[in-house]
């Protein structure tokens, strides 16, 4: 700035001078009163014994209690304020309490260090936008001199100092004590010969001067450390539970199928289960619901496979099964090779595997011979050349292959009555293959291809599906709505690709018949051909000679016909585009027994006393499930994309965040939506009543957490506050068990505590929120869950985290498709946990049911929602409510993660 200022600077500067020198005073006769307050606490030790002067089992702080102290200082000490005036004449070290007289804690972080640097560092490492944060608190303070020293002032015991002189000297000698503080806390000598508590992280840990010793621990995300407190009741991590969970997970049912981008993807067994698949899971469905296997009802699966199924093959015997997946990779980055996998429908066990390695990209299509029993596998992948291969089933060995096409092959299949005859189509393709199988020698067969020809008709672009007819003709459905019938005839020089066969097939006939593209074609007992249309939606029985004999309509809101299996007597199945399963006849029409979503899913929350759950995605549906029934109760379009939701804890409402910063509560008997509210601008990521459902707090991608009122009903709501201090947006948030507090993640990885019922401010001092109880802990970043992250992770590794209602144990939802069960409280790093897959995509929510007796989980891209029980030890039911089994323990020395 330039040196000479305006006319009236002089008298302001003046001022501002003046006002700097009282501050300063004032900071001084404050740091008097504080050395005062030190001595006179001091004086007091030295007539008791060196105990805590709180009582261990104090409950925690609530709304109209002040914030618990640290262990050993008087409830209306502040960590800050103590941290500053107990340092005196006399030697002292810390010393952690409750507990063995061995314990002892760090060093008091500095003022300005770097966990906190300017008071505005949050606890995740992130810069919190306001406030300046306390330092973290001491240690209990004891002597290590006898209390007979002569020096030692006593109670109404006469000093060379005066008493107006003597809290100068230790204001004098503040810096010094400081020091041998921190030279001292690392000696054993200076611990009257105890051993020091070690580290569990081990001499290579990793630790800052600013990690409080005994008071926290601290792991990092991307290099940024993320420092937790450790609660008042626990003296030793060592003593907190480790291994994984007695408690179990098993698959009790899947919802959904994937019927909108994938086909031959739809049979019924012998059994009379029907089989299809969605995500990593083969599902074998008996309708009629009920538990059991073949014969009682409910579904079985096979979960053989490691990533997404993409096409499925009955074996002619109705029992073995041949299911195709496609590539991936694995939590490493990895490649997984697809493969195919030959299993037993009844046992669910792995017959064979093959083409582990032969394949790229994934298995699209595949086929049982017919003629020789099933003796053979064709298979066609997903490579740029299309590989066509015929596999040897009892042995797994591959007997030839070729490279079909270029363009997309979108079904195989054997000639039922000649093995050595297959055909493929696709993208604007028929082709007819001749095969020899070289006397079953691995590699030796040979497989030539004839072209189909279309002549005078229009060459469709797309030939989704084909059928053979018991006469030896063939017919295809294409995307111009037409129904081709392809019949034998001899070759001639005419004939392109003939390839010294002695017969080609060519166009006989033509029936148009749907509009848009026919997706499927069904050969049934009675020798009649059902054909499944797509913009029309219709299902229709041909007779011979393709004269339509009836039909039906399937209903929009299920969409387009994608797959048709014949069931027992006239019953039919229809797999649809819309990701449901619909079983019926022409007759009486179709009902739905499998729904689900069709695109990413995100949103779910579980009912406050039922079984019974809700779910929202980009698909913009919200689904109320019925858990017990295993069906859709109910579902409506909210026009846009649904990313969180929560019912209210009388289960009358329920609230969902949507992608433009809009939320609505809706009734969940009526479906009406009752309030219909906008903050901000931004996706909203979680919405969560307090326990008490007095509050809602919304947490947004606008950084902020917006606070509402809430009646008691739920129906009505009006703005509370908000909470603002969060450097980035909010990914997940808590209430405290009395419904004041809040805890709360972001996406640079802080933790924050917010006192609601006090206006919504942020508590600068977390380690007082430490002993809080939370009413549900979903929150991925806190001491009790921080072991749930593998070593090497980003921070995105774990998506969603809950908590059973009877703190037993913690789900997790991964970016690797898993889910994870761990003992709760999880805090100790690598902890192990049981894994279970089935997901063919990042698993984005993980839920319990409120008794539970269920865990739901869901996929991302798979659109998949799968319903776990929860077996408790031995394979029993869920285990019973039990307190929290957070040790009563003292505080325990830091661990670098």
């Amino acid at each position: 700035m330039d040196g000479a200022g305006g006319p009236g600077e002089g008298p302001a500067q003046e001022a501002l001078q003046s006002l700097s020198r009282r501050l300063q005073v004032q900071e001084k006769e404050m740091e008097l009163v504080k050395a005062a307050l030190a001595e006179a606490l001091r004086l007091l030790r030295l007539q008791a014994p060196p105990t805590s002067l709180q009582d261990p089992g104090t409950p925690g702080p609530t709304r109209d209690s002040s914030p618990a102290a640290p262990p050993g200082l008087p409830p209306t000490c502040s960590p800050s304020s103590v941290s500053r005036g107990t340092q005196t004449e006399t030697e002292v070290e810390t010393e952690s309490s409750p507990g063995p007289p061995g314990l002892s804690n760090g060093p008091a972080a500095p003022q300005g260090g770097g966990e906190e640097p300017g008071g505005t560092q949050s606890e995740g490492g992130g810069s919190s936008s306001s406030g300046t944060g306390s330092p973290g608190p001491p240690g209990l303070l004891r002597l290590v001199q006898p209390p007979q020293r002569t020096d030692t002032p006593r109670r109404n015991s006469s000093s060379s100092s005066s008493p107006s002189e003597r809290p100068r000297q230790k204001l004098s000698r503040k810096a010094a004590s400081s020091a041998n503080l921190l030279l001292r806390s690392g000696s054993t000598e200076s611990r009257g010969g105890k051993d020091p508590l070690s580290s569990p992280g081990g001499p290579g840990s990793r630790r800052s001067n600013y990690n409080l010793e005994g008071i926290s621990v601290k792991m990092f995300l991307r290099g940024r450390p993320i420092t937790m407190y450790i609660p008042s009741g626990i003296r030793s991590l060592e003593e907190l539970p480790s291994g994984p969970p007695p408690e179990t997970l098993s698959l009790d049912w899947v919802y959904g199928y994937r019927g909108r981008d994938s086909r031959s993807n739809l049979f019924v067994l012998r059994s009379g289960e029907v089989v299809y698949f969605i995500a990593c899971v083969v599902v074998l469905y008996r309708p009629g619901g009920g538990p059991g296997g073949p014969g009682g009802g409910g579904q079985r699966h096979y979960r053989g496979h490691t990533d997404c199924v993409r096409c499925l093959a009955v074996h002619p015997d109705g029992v073995r099964v041949a299911s195709g997946q496609t590539a991936g990779v694995d939590k490493d980055g990895k490649p997984l090779q697809p493969v195919v996998h030959v299993w037993d429908s009844e046992t669910l066990l792995k017959l064979q595997e093959i083409g582990l390695g032969a394949f790229e990209r994934g298995v699209g299509a595949l086929a049982f011979s017919v003629a020789d029993l099933g003796a053979f596998l064709c298979v066609v992948d997903d490579s740029n050349e299309h590989m066509l291969s015929v596999w040897d089933c009892s042995r797994g060995t591959k007997l030839a292959e070729i490279k079909s096409t270029n363009d997309s092959v979108l079904a195989v299949g054997f000639n039922p009555r000649d093995s050595s005859c297959i055909v493929t189509s696709g993208k604007s393709h028929v082709h007819f293959w001749n095969w020899s199988g070289g006397a079953g020698v691995p590699g030796n067969g040979t497989l030539t291809r004839k072209q189909g020809v279309f002549g005078k008709y229009k060459k469709p672009k797309f030939i989704p599906c084909f059928v053979f007819l018991p006469d030896g003709d063939i017919l295809t459905g294409d995307s111009e709505g037409n129904i081709l019938t392809w019949g034998r005839s001899l070759s001639d020089s005419r004939t392109p690709g003939r390839g010294g066969a002695k017969e080609t097939y060519g166009i006989v006939a033509q029936a148009h018949a749907h509009e848009g593209s026919i997706f499927a074609l069904c050969l049934r007992r009675d020798g009649t051909v059902l054909s499944g249309g797509g913009r029309d939606r219709r299902l229709v029985q041909w007779g011979p000679g393709l004269v339509a004999l009836q039909e039906a309509e399937i209903p929009e809101h299920f969409g387009a016909v994608r797959a048709i299996a014949e069931g027992l007597g006239s019953e039919l199945l229809v797999g649809t585009t819309k990701n449901a399963l619909l079983r019926g006849d022409l007759d009486q029409g179709f009902s739905p027994v499998i729904q689900g979503h069709t695109d990413e899913l995100w949103g779910l929350c579980t009912h406050p006393f039922q079984n019974r759950f809700l779910t929202c995605g980009h698909d913009r549906q919200l689904c109320l499930w019925d858990g017990e029934g295993h069906a859709l109760a109910w579902s409506i379009d909210l026009k846009e994309t649904g990313l969180c939701a929560d019912f209210h804890p009388s289960g009358a409402v329920v609230a969902v965040g949507l992608n433009t910063g809009r939320w609505l509560v809706l009734d969940t008997e009526t479906r009406e939506i009752v309030s219909d509210i906008t903050d901000g601008n931004e996706q909203l990521s979680v919405v969560r009543y307090s326990p008490d459902g007095l509050y809602l707090a919304i947490g947004s991608h606008d950084n902020m957490i917006y606070i509402y009122s809430v009646s008691s009903d739920g129906a009505k709501s009006s703005r509370f506050g908000r909470c603002v201090g969060h450097s980035s947006f909010i990914t997940h948030l808590d209430w405290s068990k009395d419904g004041n507090f809040i805890m709360s993640n972001s996406g640079d990885y802080e933790i924050l505590y917010w006192d609601v019922a006090g206006g919504c401010k942020l508590l600068r001092n977390r380690y007082e929120s430490r002993d809080r109880e939370w009413a549900t802990y979903t929150c991925v970043l806190g001491f009790h869950v921080y072991g749930v992250w593998p070593d090497g992770s980003d921070g995105t590794d774990i998506n969603s985290l809950c908590r059973s209602h009877n703190e037993r144990v913690v789900a997790v939802a991964d970016d690797f498709c898993k889910v994870h069960l761990f003992q709760y409280p999880c805090a100790r790093a690598k902890a192990p946990s049981l894994v279970y897959g089935g997901h063919g995509s990042h698993v984005t929510s993980v839920r319990f049911t409120h008794d539970d007796s269920h865990l739901v989980s869901l996929g991302g891209k798979d659109a998949s929602i799968f319903q776990w029980r929860v077996l408790g030890p031995g394979g029993a039911g869920p285990a019973p409510a039990t307190p929290s089994r957070t040790p009563s323990l003292s505080p325990a020395s830091s661990l670098d993660v």
